[in-house]
């Protein structure tokens, strides 16, 4: 029996965390946008904030998920502590829903329809045509796997309804409230999950095994294990993120305590048995213990701690020390935001079109150098090429590291892209260092150019930089109005460097201009038709971005 009982346990908890996986995954890839656009819609409104914390949890079915991804956004410097408490409430209420979803195993039978919905799940995901069905079959594929899983648990605890022993060991939680709270954080801890937790919780009572008076304590240290994920995020970040994960942490905390107190007397319980209609049964023992969890974390989020947003905001500062690693500047490239790869992408994106920025004004220091024949910033000009190819290796490697998480055919798209357009920008900050070894060369030999050659030199810089400009809009927007004017400059500038050039040579036939400058000026065209090519690259990739999108 005990064998027996144990592999039920095992499996049915590797199908349900498995299952849960699978609809955690499948529901990131279907609100990826809406969490992409959550920093957009993030202002100083609080219940803003709660609203965004509660739809996007409850969309991805994990609150840890959306506490570490809080976590990176404080970290990347994306949002502000305040606005990372708010959303870090509204998770507390949004993970409640997963106990509702367990609780329809004994009001609805759905085990009933696990295993056609394991079928339907794998069919639409494998022959699905369109991304969107192959995320809804993974959705279906991983509910059919978590009530398969949910009925091995429950196999698992029947035999034990005949123990003595193990009924009055889990009755002295009951008892015991703070035993309870205990046996809740050191599961979750465990388990890594608060939604296991609860499950396990509910299908103890719905076996018989505990009555509502266990499961609530229970429940309250669940609500403690479960800030340890975003603790374990937080390790290395800057400080402003371990102040977000030490605000989770302390809201639950305070909450807890002062909660264990009507539990303990009893109120709590007899408050739930008062809203659910009717006698409390083994029926709907597990609606009473989803309405506990919701209760509890809703009064702890909107009645008690969003009023107090900004007494929690000071004593988490308080508590939260700076460490010698801590660091001034943003980190755009958050290793946490890796479990989203579309906020990942969008952050990779963001860090690559200021390395474009960059590699513009680099760009234009360098010609200036050669215009005004001076090389007293070379030096710079060099470092800053290097920290641009120092954040095209940053961007490869942590775009390279999303491909062991699930990433869809959109975002694969995206990332080849990306690393494509990162590899322009690098060799757009060469093409600049190339433009000062042509200035110290001028420097060198003492060469000059004639006043028509340098007027000419200022026209297809002008050129050059508004390319820049659009091209950087087009990154920016993703809008086809910036890369169709990138492209009708690329064509301006190959009609005037030809232009160009032939008037230079015949300067040169006419002893306008030297011989060697002439040569430095046709070098000089030669590398500003580089930088243009990579910056039609650029265009090009915004372009195929676009129109993969549409073809979705």
């Amino acid at each position: 029996m005990v064998k027996e009982l144990t592999f039920n346990l095992i499996g049915g908890l590797g199908l349900f965390f498995f299952g849960m996986k699978i609809m955690t995954d499948s529901l990131k890839d279907a609100a990826g946008e809406k969490l992409k656009s959550t920093l957009e819609l993030i202002t100083r409104n609080p219940v803003l904030g709660l609203l965004l914390g509660t739809f996007i949890t409850a969309l991805i079915q994990s609150s840890s998920a959306t506490t570490v991804i809080t976590v990176g956004f404080v970290n990347a410097g994306l949002m502000t502590l305040r606005q990372a408490i708010s959303i870090i409430l509204g998770a507390n209420i949004g993970t409640t829903l997963t106990a509702w979803i367990v609780s329809f195993f004994a009001f609805f039978k759905v085990t009933n329809y696990a295993l056609p919905a394991i079928g339907v799940g794998f069919i639409l995901n494998t022959l699905g045509k369109t991304q969107k069905s192959k995320t809804w079959g993974a959705f279906i594929l991983g509910f059919g796997l978590l009530f398969s899983g949910l009925g091995f648990i429950k196999d698992s605890f029947a035999p034990l309804k005949s123990s003595d022993a193990i009924k009055n060991f889990l009755v002295s939680f009951g008892k015991h409230p703070v035993l309870g709270v205990l046996a809740g954080i050191s599961i979750t801890v465990l388990f890594q999950s608060s939604s296991a937790t609860i499950a396990i919780v509910q299908l103890m009572a719905y076996s018989g095994l505990i009555d509502l008076n266990t499961a609530i304590p229970i429940i309250l240290g669940d609500n403690i294990g479960t800030t340890v994920t975003a603790k374990l995020s937080a390790i290395g970040t800057n400080r402003a993120a371990r102040q977000a994960a030490n605000a989770h942490s302390l809201l639950n905390i305070i909450g807890v305590c002062y909660m264990i107190i009507p539990v303990y007397l009893g109120l709590y319980t007899k408050f739930i048995e008062f809203i659910v209609p009717g006698p409390l049964t083994r029926g709907n023992i597990m609606i009473h213990i989803a309405l506990a969890h919701t209760v509890f974390n809703t009064i702890n989020s909107v009645f008690i701690f969003l009023p107090l947003i900004s007494i929690l905001e000071k004593i988490t500062v308080k508590i939260t020390p700076s460490l010698k690693h801590d660091i001034d500047f943003p980190v755009i490239l958050e290793p946490n935001l890796l479990k989203t790869p579309s906020v990942a992408i969008r952050q990779a994106r963001i860090l690559t079109l200021n390395m474009l920025k960059t590699a513009r004004n680099l760009c234009s220091e360098s010609i200036k150098m050669f215009i005004e024949g001076h090389i007293k910033d070379i030096g710079q000009i060099k470092k800053t090429a290097e920290k641009i190819s120092k954040s095209k290796d940053d961007v490869v490697s942590y775009l390279t590291r999303l491909f062991q998480n699930s990433v869809n055919e959109k975002e694969v798209n995206e990332i080849t892209l990306i690393i494509g357009i990162s590899n322009d920008v690098e060799k757009i900050g060469n093409c600049s260092v190339e433009v000062t070894g042509l200035a110290a060369l001028k420097l060198e030999k003492g060469l000059s150019f004639s006043y028509d050659a340098e007027n000419d030199i200022r026209d297809i810089h002008h050129l050059c930089r508004k390319m820049f400009e659009e091209t950087i809009k087009s990154l920016e927007t993703g809008s086809l109005e910036y890369t169709e004017s990138v492209s009708e400059i690329k064509n301006h500038f190959n009609r005037l460097q030809n232009i160009l050039k032939n008037k230079h040579i015949d300067r040169v036939n006419r002893g306008i201009c030297d011989v060697n400058a002439g040569i430095l000026f046709v070098d000089f065209i030669d590398v500003l038709n580089r930088i243009t090519e990579h910056l039609k690259n650029i265009a090009d990739s915004v372009v195929r971005i676009h129109k993969y999108d549409l073809n979705l």
